[in-house]
């Protein structure tokens, strides 16, 4: 009997700690990994070494992509994905990535912000106010970015 309790014990705890490395997914891992390549293209693009910054975004969209693949219609990501496929030059399929974030959560702050700024960057400033208007409530940064960039008082860092 304590032979079968013993078995049951290390079967259960190493199903445990199975399970326990796998919610460190790999998903997860291509996401926090694109979130740090992205912060570090930005730090590129303030010192002005846009090639650095392009490379960086380019490895970010891949782990973003991969993200995508395993937990799809994750807001955040899509965001991300929007933001670095706009960044890349590609505003059709940024755009196409934001508005999918956004029928997943209208109210996301980064994607009005930075659908936002798509739509200043594409001459769509009505748009881009109606983006700002879903942030209004927020009382959050990205208001206040969005609306310096709608403005005309600061171009788009990011």
């Amino acid at each position: 009997m304590k032979k079968i309790i013993l078995t049951l014990f290390v079967t259960l705890m190493l199903i445990g700690n199975s399970h326990a490395a796998g919610s460190s997914s790999s998903s997860s891992s291509n996401y926090d990994k694109a979130v740090k390549l992205i912060e570090s293209a930005k730090k590129y693009e303030e010192k002005e070494k846009a090639d650095k910054a392009k490379k960086n975004y380019e490895k970010a969209q891949k782990f973003l992509i991969k993200s995508n693949d395993k937990i799809p219609n994750n807001a955040d990501t899509l965001n991300y994905l929007g933001f670095t496929t706009r960044k890349l030059g590609d505003y059709e399929n940024g755009e196409k990535y934001y508005l999918q974030g956004l029928a997943i959560n209208p109210n996301h702050s980064g994607i009005n912000e930075y659908l936002g700024e798509l739509y200043v960057a594409t001459n769509r400033i009505n748009l881009a106010k109606e983006r700002l208007d879903v942030l209004k409530a927020c009382n959050c940064e990205e208001y206040n970015e969005l609306k310096e960039v709608i403005e005309g008082k600061k171009k788009s860092k990011y």
